[in-house]
């Protein structure tokens, strides 16, 4: 199965919300489309879905033209658009209808999502009354339950705990074991570097960035170094990086990080701090993480 946007844009009066967006994603996984707050994410997926019209471009699903029939899709939006009066099994059965099934079918698949979750004793409950972190579980079933080939989740770990991103990390991994195409809008930088193998960073509508996240960081290089130390010797450890040309990027509770020029450089301070009796609990050098390629590209902290 493959989808292919090829040159969607969007305007609203004079603010061009996407200009001229391309990608294409011709294997199952997870693909991040990413920018900051305004950036056209959410306008994007809307035209994919064919919610929103578009002012150009084309976009397929496997050469086809993206439809209610074509290809079989699942929403789950940032604005979350569960109903609060009414019961949570009632209405998930509902939304499988909306979506072809029918009722005893997305009763089944309902109950069994509810299961696999952990929410089974909130069915008869009306959906106001859970908690946000089991709304968005539901809100989740809703999206998935009718098993769709092309699942978008826009912002799917806003605001929840720790356990509950657990869970949603979890499912998302087996979907992906089952062959199904997400394509996943967050601000979670290495939620995304877990998930996503393929990428585009959206800054004002416009393509800053897009491809394949492994070869776009090793196109960086190793820029990166990471080191664990004491609290005692932390000020010796930064004068001895000064030295060396290593650069402090940041002070963290149990060391630093460094940016680099090269290996070489890396190398030498690490023989200057063993010299001088210091040992690093940690010592790692590496390509720039996803989130630091995100400010950079976008010049704003997320």
């Amino acid at each position: 199965m493959c989808l292919t946007v090829s040159n969607i844009s969007k305007s609203f009066g004079e603010k061009k919300a996407v200009d001229n967006l391309s990608f294409e994603i011709d294997q199952p996984g997870v693909f991040g489309l990413l920018g900051t707050n305004g950036a056209g994410k959410t306008t994007a997926i809307r035209i994919i879905l064919g919610i929103m019209k578009k002012d150009a471009g084309e976009i397929l699903w496997d050469g086809k033209p993206v439809s209610s029939n074509a290809v079989k899709f699942g929403y789950m939006p940032e604005e979350r658009g569960i109903y609060p009066k009414v019961r949570v099994l009632e209405q998930l059965i509902y939304f499988g209808q909306l979506r072809g099934m029918n009722r005893s079918d997305a009763a089944r698949a309902a109950n069994q999502w509810l299961e696999r979750l952990g929410v089974t004793e909130y069915s008869k409950m009306l959906a106001e009354k859970l908690s946000k972190g089991n709304q968005q579980k539901i809100q989740l079933i809703a999206a998935i339950i009718h098993d769709p080939s092309l699942i978008f989740l826009d912002e799917p770990f806003s605001g929840l705990d720790p356990i509950n991103t657990n869970i949603f990390k979890s499912l998302i991994g087996e979907l992906v074991e089952k062959q199904k195409t997400i394509i996943m809008s967050s601000h979670q930088m290495h939620t995304v570097e877990q998930y996503c193998s393929d990428l585009v960073i959206l800054d004002k509508g416009r393509t800053v960035l897009g491809g394949n996240l492994r070869s776009i960081k090793a196109g960086y290089g190793h820029t990166n170094l990471s080191l664990g130390c004491s609290s005692e010797t932390l000020d010796q450890v930064i004068s001895l990086a000064n030295k060396h040309q290593v650069r402090l990027l940041e002070k963290q509770a149990d060391g630093c990080e460094f940016i680099i020029d090269g290996d070489e450089a890396a190398q030498s301070f690490l023989k200057n701090l063993i010299d001088d009796g210091i040992y690093p609990e940690r010592y790692e050098i590496r390509e720039p993480s996803l989130h630091e390629i995100f400010i950079e590209k976008v010049g704003a902290a997320v």
